[in-house]
Order: structure tokens, then sequence, then C-alpha cells
């Protein structure tokens, strides 16, 4: 049940031993014992960080409004777990080659578990930061072990189905993670979100000690790139500083100049590092395809944009269009359903037309529905307002996504398919983190201009002035403005509502505009003699 090159050592597998396993004529019920467990593990696994990556979203305004803290600080909450996951997803990856997969995966698990504990009882909002610090650092050793351990128990015959079905359990962890969160906010706290991981880490953790193999890949050379892991922290972290404090200081800020100054220094020398590193985490010479490097940028401008849209996209549903929660978590559903019902079927779109025509169409058809949720003012029902826009986003990602993975794999020649899959996931990572940071200066300043703009073309009482003055930089405004009664607080939540959907309608045109430049990206990347996947750049 190995991988060409991966040793399996100390299964610890129960009830059958290491002999009733690895025997000439293995006991069947053991074999298929051991494989459903690993299945177990690592869904549990997976199903800890994605849930909570996917529900932490919708909890967002609650977050704002319970702890008092502005939008750019809220920021912090995405980026801090981003960024640390980013610069060191293939770091852990590496890791488990290394140091053994089942051991870096069990140790992702209990960083996650605790930082999400953390999380949890954090009494400030500093320390909630740092402890989504701490989960993302769990989640780079937790996530790319999953499907490595996948990888190196389970025979090849098998092994499409295995990830077949840890892909499934994934999305729909996906699609369950905003609506539950959106009911735990309603119902209990947004704490609860973050405190269920414990839960779940336990079982995680007792299965993979029990039962899955331990493995580790007996030809890797080199050690660990940690100088490039703390250049990518650094200069990430840097540039994303600077991003996010513009908004509030204004680009010509000495310290936000220094700031992005100092990110693209590092990241510059992370480059150098990299490219004269005998085991780099970003090998370079992959960029070397055109077609490598094009889809590449189209994942950046793609999750660029999604990521940006959908941090936003809470504060329109709940703070503008005044849903519950529970409701804002199930308006994402009709776009996890169609991405996840048609998945097979634009896998096929491949075999049919190669990867360049689903990659222009796809990121078109997800800047159409970006553009339409640009459009809805204040008011209007779910049906005629976001449920649209929704599923053509849905439809748009499920024609992209598939072959984006294979097209990414296939530019390379196939020893190097983990390499470049683990460069592209970490690009869609780290389109993520610098799309909240840009979208939230450029909403922020928006929102920002718009109240003022509103507050000097109609006359207003003092309380309503000031109370409006006070919402300036806080999305969820519900508490400045919760003093004032009767028409003056209509007159003043009317003002923020409409001030807020002025921003978001300008993020989701940046949106759309990154999405439209990622279809041109592959029609310019990818030429037509070179779109299926079986070729190679």
């Amino acid at each position: 049940m190995n991988l060409r090159g991966t040793t399996v050592i100390n299964p610890k597998a129960r009830p059958c031993d290491e002999a009733a396993i690895r025997s000439v004529t293995p006991d069947p019920r053991c074999v298929a014992s051991q494989k459903f467990w690993i299945l177990v593990a690592t869904i549990l696994g997976s199903t800890m960080a994605f849930v909570d990556e996917s529900v932490v979203n919708v909890a967002l305004p609650a977050i704002e409004s319970d702890l008092e803290a502005p939008l750019a600080i809220i920021q912090w909450l995405i980026n801090a777990y981003t960024l640390c996951l980013a610069a060191l997803m293939l770091i852990g990856g590496a890791a488990g080659d290394r140091l053994g997969r089942r051991r870096i995966f069990v140790i992702g698990a209990g960083l996650f578990a605790a930082a999400s504990l953390w999380c949890g009882l954090a009494p400030d909002v500093v320390q909630l930061i740092a402890a989504r610090a701490l989960q993302g650092i769990g989640a780079a050793f937790l996530i790319p072990s999953s499907l490595a351990i996948i990888g190196a128990s389970i025979d090849a015959a098998e092994r499409g189905r295995a990830i077949g079905t840890w892909a499934g359990f994934s999305a729909i962890a996906a699609a369950i993670g905003p609506l539950l969160g959106g009911w735990i906010v309603d119902h209990a706290s947004w704490r609860w979100i973050f405190l269920i991981n414990p839960l779940l880490a336990l079982p995680t953790i007792a299965v993979a000690l029990g039962h899955v193999p331990e493995s580790r890949d007996r030809e890797v050379v080199g050690g660990l790139d940690w100088a490039g892991a703390l250049l990518a922290i650094a200069g990430l972290g840097g540039l994303v500083f600077g991003l996010i404090a513009s908004a509030d200081r204004g680009p010509a800020d000495p310290t936000v100049t220094l700031s992005i100054a100092g990110g693209v220094l590092l990241l510059a020398v992370f480059v150098w590092v990299e490219g004269r590193s005998r085991a780099p985490m970003m090998p370079l010479d992959v960029f070397a395809s055109r077609v490598f490097s094009g889809v590449n940028v189209l994942t950046l401008l793609l999750y660029a944009a999604l990521g940006g849209a959908f941090f936003f996209l809470p504060f329109d549903l709940i703070e503008v269009h005044l849903y519950s929660a529970t409701f804002a978590g199930a308006a994402f559903l009709p776009f996890t359903l169609m991405m996840g019902a048609l998945s097979r079927w634009s896998g096929g779109l491949l075999d049919r037309f190669g990867a360049r025509w689903p990659l222009i169409i796809g990121p078109a058809i997800t800047a159409l529905g970006f553009a339409l949720l640009a459009l809805p003012g204040i008011e209007g029902s779910y049906a005629t307002t976001f449920l649209p826009p929704m599923l053509i986003l849905g439809f748009g990602m499920a024609v992209a996504v598939a072959p984006l993975t294979t097209a990414a794999i296939g530019a390379v020649p196939s020893h190097r398919a983990g390499v470049a899959s683990g460069v592209n996931n970490a690009a869609a990572t780290l389109a993520n983190l610098l799309a909240v940071a840009i979208f939230g200066a450029i909403a922020l300043g928006a929102y920002d201009r718009a109240l003022d703009e509103r507050l000097a073309a109609q006359p207003v009482s003092a309380e309503v002035a000031a109370a409006v003055t006070a919402a300036r930089g806080k999305f969820a405004a519900g508490a400045v403005l919760e003093n004032l009664q009767g028409e003056a607080h209509q007159v003043a939540e009317r003002i923020v509502r409409a001030s807020l959907r002025d921003a978001i309608a300008r993020v989701m045109g940046l949106a759309a505009a990154l999405a439209l430049a990622g279809a041109l990206c592959s029609a310019v990347a990818i030429p037509s003699s070179d779109g299926a996947p079986s070729k190679r750049a």
C-alpha cells in the first residue's frame, strides 16, 4: 500500500497488527479496516480546518460588534490565519515527507485545537488575532498531511476513490460551515464556532495514533526551508500590514510606506533565497513553463476576487439587508451546491476541450456573478438580489476549478506534480490574504467618504451627525446607533446602510474586474494547441 519512494514505519494498526496487513496474503478485513480509519482521521482533520475557515466570515459582524473593534483590526482575524497558512503550507507538506506524515498531521491537529480553544476564550481582539495566527500554523501542517497520508497509505488502484471520498466530505463541510456558523452566532455566541474544534480534534488524534500508519519519503534530500518560510511570513506580513494601515493612515504615512517597502524587499530576498536553496519550499524552475506561470496568475486573480468578495458579503447580508446570521450563512449554499453538483461535469470539459476554453469562460462567467453582486441596493428579497449571482458564481467557478488544478499539474513533468499542486494551492491562499487587505483598504475609504457625502448632502440633527461620524471605520455599526431613538435612529441607520452598500458595491466591481482579467490571462498564457491537460508546457 505504498507509493514508490515512500516507507511506511511503525503502523500501529488495530485491531490488526503489521504482520496481518503486510503478509503475502493479508487479511482483507484488516486492510479494509485500516483504510476506513485512515479516511476517518483525514476527513475529521480536514473538516476542522475547512469548517473553521468558512464559518469565521459569517461571524465577523458579531465579533466586530462584541469586541468593539474597527474593520481594520477585524481584517487581521482572517489575515493572521491566512498569512501563516500561506507561508507555511509548502513547508508543512515537506515536513511530513521528511519527519513522518502522521506525526505532522497529529501535531497540526493538536496546534489547531489548542489555538481554537484560545480563540474561544480570548478576552480581547489582540489575543484573538494571535490565536488565529496559531490556528494558521496548525492548519499549514494539518491540511497537506491529510492528502499525503491517503496518497502514501492507500494503493494506487483505490487512491482515486479515497481522495474522492475525502473531497466529497470536504465539500459537505464547506457547504455546512457558513450555515452552522450563522446558527451558532444567532443562538449561542460566536465563541462556540471555535470551541467546537477541540471536540473534533480529540477523536481525530486518537484515530490517527491508533490506526493510521506512519510514513515518510525515503528518497527526499535536504532539510526544511525554514529561511524561506521566515522570509515569506515577514515579507507578506509587512506588505499586508502596510496595505491595511493605508486605509486609516493614508498611503503617504511613513509607517505605511516603510511597511510596504520592507515587505516587498523581504519578498525579493525570499525569491533570491529560493533560487539558491538545496530544498526550496517554492522551486522557481517550475515557473519556466509559460502555462504554469499563467495558470498561477489566474489563480491569484480569481481567488483574490472570490476571497475579497466573500469577506464582505456577510456584512452586506447582515448589516445592509438585515438578515440573521443563520440566513446569511444559508445564502452561500447555492454557490457551494452548484460547485459540488457540477464538479464531475466540469472535469469532462477537459476531455472535450482541454483547459484553455474552460479557463477563459469560467472566470468570465464568475466576473458576471460579481458584477451582479454590485447591483442590489439596501432593499429587495434574496431571490431577486443574491440568489441569481450566487448561482452564476457557483457555475463559473465549477467550470474553472477542475481545469485550473489539472492545468497547473499538467504544465510540468509528472514527477513535479506534487510541487505544482503545492505551489498552486499556496497561490490561492496568498490571493485570499492580499485580497482581504487590498479590498479592505478600498472598502473602508469608500465607506467613510460615502458617510461624509451623505451627511453633507442632507440636513440632520447634531445627534444623528455624531452617531454617523462615530460609525466611520466600523462596518458593524449597530452599537454606535443603539442610543438613538425613533426617527433619528431610522435616519442614521439608513445613511450607514446606504454608505456600506456603496462600499461593498465598489469591492464587488473590483472582484468582477479581477475575474475578467483572469480570463484574459488564460487566453494569453494557454495556447489552443497546448490546452489539453495531457500536454506539457
